[in-house]
C-alpha cells in the first residue's frame, strides 16, 4: 500500500487519500481482534533477522529463489524506481538491480518461477491502483540475476531485459497487492484488495509481450476470517502447487488442496486456516521457502524484521 493511503485498521476506518489532501473514499467496519491462529501445521514465528540494505524502505513483496539456495527477493512500494533487492534469511544484503525496460508506478508483489528448461525468473506485480484510475495493470518478468554479497556497495546493476504482460480486468479497475505464479503450470493469479467484501480471484495465462493487453479471467472470490475479509496484501503458492498462503495486515491464511485432488483451482474452494505471521509493522509480503517447509515474511519500514514460520 502506498504511503498516500491512510489505513487505520484499529478503529476501524480506512480512507484512500487523493492529491491535494482530500479523500476518495472512506469505509467503516466493526473493530475486531487479531484472528486467532487455528492452523495445526505451523510452529510459532521466529524473528531471524532484519533487512540490512538501507535502500529497502517499503518491502512490499517477497519471493524465494528456486535457483539460488537461501536467496530471497524484495522490492519497494510506489515512489521508488524499478529496483529489486536480494538478501539472505538473516537480511544480509546480496545486491540490488534496476529492472531493464521496466517502470515502478505501484509495484505491490513479487513472485519467483522456473521454466521447463530450468531457467529462473522473477515476476513484478504492477497492480497497485489505490485511486482506481488506471484501466490497465501489468506484470514484468525478468531473468533472475545472480546474487552477490555486498554488491549494492557499487550501486545497482542492471538486469537482462524484462518482458511485460499487460492486462485489464473484465469488469472494472481493481486495486490489488497479491500476485501468485503456479510453479506447475506458469499461470498467474491476482487477488484484489477490498475493504467492503471478499477479494476477487483473477487468472492470467503467461502471454508476455503480446501486442494487445490480455483480459484477466475472474474465477471466483475469497474471504478470509478477518475484518475486512478481503483486504489482502500478499500471497504465494507452495513449490509443490498444493498450498497457497495469503496475508493481510493481521495474519496469514493457508489453503490446501484435498488429498488426491489435482485441479489447482479447487484450492480456492477450501476453508482458510489462520497462521500467525509474527509481529509485523505493516505486513504486505509472504512467501514459501524454496523447499516448502517454512514461510518467510517481511514488513514495510527501514530495517524491517524478517520472520520465519516453520511447518511442524
Amino acid at each position: 500500500m502506498s504511503r498516500k493511503t491512510i489505513a487505520k485498521i484499529s478503529g476501524f476506518v480506512i480512507c484512500l487519500a487523493v492529491a491535494g489532501g482530500g479523500f476518495l473514499a472512506c469505509s467503516h467496519a466493526s473493530s475486531t481482534e487479531k484472528p486467532v491462529p487455528d492452523s495445526q501445521e505451523y510452529q510459532k514465528p521466529k524473528n531471524i533477522g532484519r533487512l540490512q540494505n538501507k535502500d529497502i524502505t517499503e518491502s512490499s513483496g517477497i519471493a524465494a529463489s528456486y535457483c539460488q539456495k537461501g536467496v530471497y527477493w524484495t522490492h519497494n512500494d510506489s515512489g521508488d524506481g524499478p529496483f529489486i533487492f536480494a538478501f539472505d534469511a538473516s537480511g544480509k544484503d546480496l545486491g540490488a538491480w534496476r529492472v531493464a525496460g521496466a517502470r515502478n508506478t505501484d509495484w505491490e508483489d513479487i513472485a519467483a518461477g522456473k521454466d521447463a528448461s530450468g531457467k529462473c525468473f522473477l515476476y513484478l506485480a504492477e497492480i497497485g491502483n489505490n485511486k482506481l484510475e488506471r484501466t490497465e495493470a501489468g506484470v514484468y518478468r525478468v531473468p533472475e540475476p545472480t546474487a552477490v554479497p555486498g554488491a549494492s556497495g557499487a550501486g545497482p546493476a542492471e538486469t537482462q531485459p524484462s518482458s511485460l504482460l499487460r492486462f485489464r480486468y473484465p469488469d472494472k479497475p481493481h486495486n490489488a497487492e497479491s500476485l501468485l505464479v503456479n510453479p506447475q503450470t506458469g499461470e498467474l493469479y491476482v487477488l484484489t484488495k477490498r475493504i467492503d467484501g471478499p477479494a476477487s480471484i483473477f487468472r492470467l495465462q503467461p502471454d508476455f509481450n503480446a501486442k494487445e493487453p490480455a483480459v484477466a479471467e475472474k474465477i471466483g472470490e475469497i474471504a478470509v476470517p478477518s475484518v475486512p475479509n478481503g483486504l489482502l496484501t500478499g500471497a504465494s503458492i507452495a513449490p509443490d502447487g498444493r498450498r497457497v498462503i495469503i496475508c493481510d495486515y493481521s495474519a496469514g491464511y493457508e489453503l490446501a488442496l484435498p488429498p488426491g485432488d489435482t485441479n489447482f483451482d479447487d484450492i480456492w474452494k477450501q476453508k482458510p486456516a489462520v497462521v500467525d505471521l509474527g509481529d509485523r509493522k505493516q505486513g504486505e509480503s509472504v512467501t514459501y521457502t524454496a523447499d516448502g517447509r517454512s514461510l518467510m515474511v517481511t514488513s514495510e519500514g527501514k530495517g524491517a524484521a524478517i520472520f520465519e514460520i516453520d511447518r511442524r
